[in-house]
């Protein structure tokens, strides 16, 4: 009967053992998961707070009047400024390509 009593002892400890190890496993990924999900949330949030990359015409154009006023084309040069910003008003190059037409039509008005 002593035996008995202690297999059933046993055989109980094993079962609640085995059952906190399947609980702490299922919390473990539970865990995994809920991380993953909120380092998603906050990508997703900061994304848009990044600053815009060029897009890729805009960033021809603006090479490709650069090379123009460097290869001594300021008509050319200031014609490719004016393209790029009319057609891209709030570009992230504006700035400069006000300042270089500046400087090719000082070019132009010659010494």
């Amino acid at each position: 009967m002593k035996a008995l009593a202690w297999f059933v002892f046993i055989v109980s400890t094993a079962v609640v053992a085995y059952g906190l190890a399947r609980w702490r496993k299922r919390w473990e990924e539970h865990q995994r998961i809920a991380e993953a999900r909120l380092a998603q949330f906050v990508a997703q949030a900061r994304a848009p707070t990044a600053a815009p990359a060029a897009a890729p015409q805009e960033r021809l154009l603006f090479e490709a009047a650069g090379k123009a006023a460097e290869g001594g084309e300021p008509v050319l040069a200031i014609q490719l400024y004016a393209r790029l910003l009319a057609r891209f008003p709030q570009t992230m190059f504006a700035a400069q390509a006000r300042a270089a037409v500046a400087e090719q039509k000082k070019k132009l008005a010659g010494p």
